[in-house]
């Protein structure tokens, strides 16, 4: 599938069809619930309220012109679908204001409203008075609607009857099909089978040239906001951590997410106490650290060092392998025999590795320190292995790279030998 360039339009002279200001949103969670009048009334004095406030989105600002494929990302619990129930006004802001210049056509969870025991055609009509649409203006919409998810030949079944594939189709197709000025998407775009895929993709193609759509969408795949997005908005903990280019939104989110992981690693390790995960008394200390910055391009040469503490007489070696995170499998191996090392106690080596081999992708570092084997001298034994925190990831995002495959076309390609016979195109989509 060839790859969407984004056309780069000046969004900012087109009208602004949403704008929220300073935009603030908090639940009350109970903490204590009165059984009674009297205990009600013993809290009421002791200034306990039962509750407590959770703030979930803080001071939101943002605006949203026409014409704009507009992403929004973040980790999850960071505020992102409260905000889309805000837009959407299916909830309302404790302070600040949200407003809509347009039909806004929220679509925030595939079939909600639809009834198993009403038939394909029914309930196209009822999710489409649910999405504010009149019987005549559904009556306009239902053929395009039953022809995109390809069930003609099934409303009049019972949706009970679908199987789970044809209700994920059905449900998309109402929501991309209703003639509303602004869409609002939650995590809806990988639905279906590979075809429907490819026939969405085409839709999101076909959207982003009409000036008098705009798009809002919500999603954890980087992937699509690099692909259909002209601005995108990270939050992180109920407020703005970014905005603007998609390419460094999506970036930025990938950092927030490795970081997420290894703090993640760090609390479960106190949890344990004693020695990190694989190590041990007799290697009590193996890192690896990344020196470079972690969000590297093709270009770069990633610099990292090992810290050990070893202490027993006798020859021993560093082992360290380069995982991929997104693809699995082990990209690289120094060999367990292959870098001896000169000195015991506690020590810091530095290392650097090029990157220019490499497609984009998340990759991981783990070092163990191993010992000859007593049973085999042809090999080791580990000692203690890096991993979890110890273990040091990086990411490599480049432009001239591809996502699928792990190697860049410039460490190889594959070529004909007889040019006459074969065409070479380029494909967007590496």
């Amino acid at each position: 599938m060839s790859e969407t360039v984004v056309e780069k339009i000046d969004y900012s002279k087109t009208p602004v069809v949403l704008s929220a200001s300073h935009v603030s949103k908090c639940f009350k969670l109970p903490t204590e619930q009165a059984t009674g009048l009297k205990q009600a009334f013993i809290n009421w004095t002791k200034g306990i309220k039962g509750y407590r406030k959770q703030e979930v989105l803080k001071d939101i600002s943002f605006e949203v012109h026409q014409g704009e494929f507009f992403g929004i990302v973040g980790r999850n619990g960071g505020g992102k679908s409260t905000l889309l129930k805000l837009i959407s006004q299916i909830y309302y802001p404790e302070s600040g204001s949200i407003s809509v210049n347009g039909k806004l056509v929220p679509f925030i969870e595939l079939g909600v409203g639809f009834n198993p025991e009403l038939t394909g055609r029914e309930n196209v009509y009822l999710n489409g008075s649910l999405l504010g649409f009149t019987h005549e203006e559904i009556d306009g919409m239902y053929d395009d609607i039953v022809k995109f998810a390809e069930l003609e030949e099934f409303m009049d079944q019972k949706l009970k009857n679908y199987s789970s594939g044809m209700q994920v189709r059905l449900a998309f197709s109402v929501a991309i099909k209703a003639q509303g000025d602004i869409l609002v998407l939650d995590e809806v775009l990988a639905v279906g089978d590979e075809a429907f895929q490819r026939k969405c993709d085409d839709f999101f193609t076909e959207i982003r040239k009409d000036p008098t759509k705009t798009v809002i969408l919500v999603t954890h795949d980087m992937n699509s906001v690099k692909k259909y997005c002209s601005r995108a908005m990270m939050i992180a903990n109920g407020e703005v951590e970014a905005l603007g280019d998609p390419e460094t939104v999506s970036q930025q989110y990938t950092l927030a997410n490795l970081e997420a992981e290894e703090e993640a690693e760090r609390r479960r390790q106190e949890e344990r106490g004693g020695y990190p995960n694989g190590l041990n008394e007799r290697c009590p200390l193996l890192k690896t650290i990344a020196v470079s910055p972690k969000l590297c391009t093709g270009r770069d040469v990633f610099k990292f060092d090992v810290e050990y503490q070893y202490d027993e007489p006798g020859d021993f070696y560093l082992a360290i392998a380069l995982h991929d995170i997104r693809r699995g499998g082990i990209t690289y191996d120094t060999g367990a025999k292959v870098l001896k090392m000169k000195k015991h106690g506690h020590q810091v080596i530095h290392f650097e590795m090029p990157l220019e081999l490499f497609n984009n992708g998340e990759f991981r570092l783990i070092t163990s320190l191993r010992i000859p084997s007593q049973t085999n001298p042809e090999t080791t034994d580990a000692v203690g292995v890096a991993l979890d925190d110890n273990a040091c990831s990086f990411v490599i995002r480049d432009d001239r790279n591809g996502e699928y495959a792990l190697l860049s076309d410039r460490a190889l390609t594959i070529a004909p030998t007889d040019s006459t016979q074969v065409e070479i195109e380029q494909d967007a989509s590496k």
